[in-house]
């Protein structure tokens, strides 16, 4: 019996004549004609002022906090229920990640808790995107307004999913994509920083091209470029460009497949969670999502350890999420929390991911016979 894997890579045909063609260009560094595909994409169909490439959407995190001037004992206000790299890239500019707990129903940052831990020190409100369901931006921006803060978006996981009719990543200042290969579109790695307030467009053009004013020396702006800011290397090659071109061509037919097996996987498993036996994910009126992921969420600790095992009994590969930022080691020592973390603690320990990838349609009764079996 074939293992059904937890992801695969998928691959549209195109990446590697796309390759190709960017050797023949005989242009592989950054910012080649691929790259300027990619931009004028992402700008069309996002609507943000500005799209920048960069090698992760770690780096364009770490753009939005040097373009937001994060500084030391600044504070950032976000769910622990992340990736590291949410609270890493404010860290390394010596800021406080400030955890508040998440909602039940979305598993996204309990807006309702977030005026309450803001401080004298706060500069940025990071909402994530979980699952690409959107948080509640409308409540995150009247916040912010109010006590001028920045709101950068981690919508890693968001690209082709909507808040109100708004494609997230665009609500807040600036937004930040992942195309790492278990995204939705991917690239192998890679990422994008959306520029939505105009006053950082420029700004970020310079850091991402290590301080410099290059791009303002190739578009004819200035006669020689030179060292102006701070910045770093946060350029991907042209292969990578490439690949995502191809990705990009086919993202709405790629996530037309991707919410078919999200809607099969959702009817299938209603019966399970009307016997009390799992609990399905929630997408609130209002927001559109891209079915980034399946999770359902299971009664304890105890009894998904159990179904991982049965399951891969069964040769299928299932997994957990995240371990809550607030309890590693890292977290303990550099971030603090405001209020409890009771949804956070317990949703995280109760939460099981189901192999979702464009290919897996013949497949996918499989998993949830071997899913009903084990529970």
């Amino acid at each position: 019996m074939q293992t059904i894997p937890f992801n695969k890579p998928f691959m549209t045909g195109r990446e590697l004549w796309y390759i190709a063609q960017a050797h023949t260009n005989g242009h592989l560094s950054g910012d080649g004609s691929f790259t300027k595909r990619c931009h004028g994409w992402l700008e069309q169909h996002t609507g943000t002022a500005r799209a920048l490439l960069t090698h992760s959407c770690t780096a364009a995190l770490e753009m939005a906090a040097l373009l937001a001037e994060v500084e030391a004992g600044d504070e950032v206000i976000m769910p622990s229920y992340t990736f590291v790299s949410t609270a890493n890239a404010f860290v390394m500019r010596g800021a406080v990640p400030v955890f508040v707990d998440i909602r039940a129903d979305t598993l996204n940052i309990d807006e309702d808790k977030i005026e309450a831990a803001i401080t004298p020190r706060t500069k940025v409100i990071l909402p994530v995107h979980y699952a690409g369901v959107a948080c509640e931006m409308d409540t995150i921006m009247d916040i912010a307004r109010r006590h001028n803060l920045i709101v950068i978006e981690d919508a890693a996981q968001g690209i082709m999913s909507t808040y109100k009719g708004r494609a997230l990543g665009t609500i807040g200042h600036m937004g930040a994509y992942s195309f790492h290969e278990t995204k939705n579109i991917i690239a192998g790695e890679g990422g994008a920083l959306l520029v939505n307030d105009e006053r950082f467009a420029e700004r970020a053009e310079i850091i991402r091209e290590k301080g410099t004013n290059r791009s303002q020396f190739f578009r004819g702006q200035v006669d020689k470029y030179t060292w102006v800011d701070v910045g770093s290397s946060y350029l991907p090659g042209e292969v990578i460009a490439a690949f995502l071109w191809a990705q990009m061509e086919e993202a709405d037919s790629i996530t037309a497949r991707r919410l078919a097996l999200w809607d099969a996987y959702h009817a299938a498993l209603a019966p399970l969670e009307a016997a009390g036996k799992l609990r399905r994910p929630l997408v609130p009126d209002g927001c559109v999502h891209n079915a980034h992921m399946y999770y359902i969420l299971l009664d304890s600790l105890e009894q998904r350890g159990r179904v991982i095992a049965g399951l891969k009994e069964r040769g299928v590969n299932s997994v957990f999420h995240y371990v809550p930022l607030h309890s590693a080691p890292a977290g303990r020592l550099r971030s603090r929390f405001h209020g409890d973390m009771a949804q956070t603690d317990q949703l995280s320990d109760r939460l099981l991911r189901l192999p979702l990838w464009v290919g897996l349609e013949p497949e996918q009764e499989r998993v949830v016979r071997a899913l009903r079996e084990v529970l």
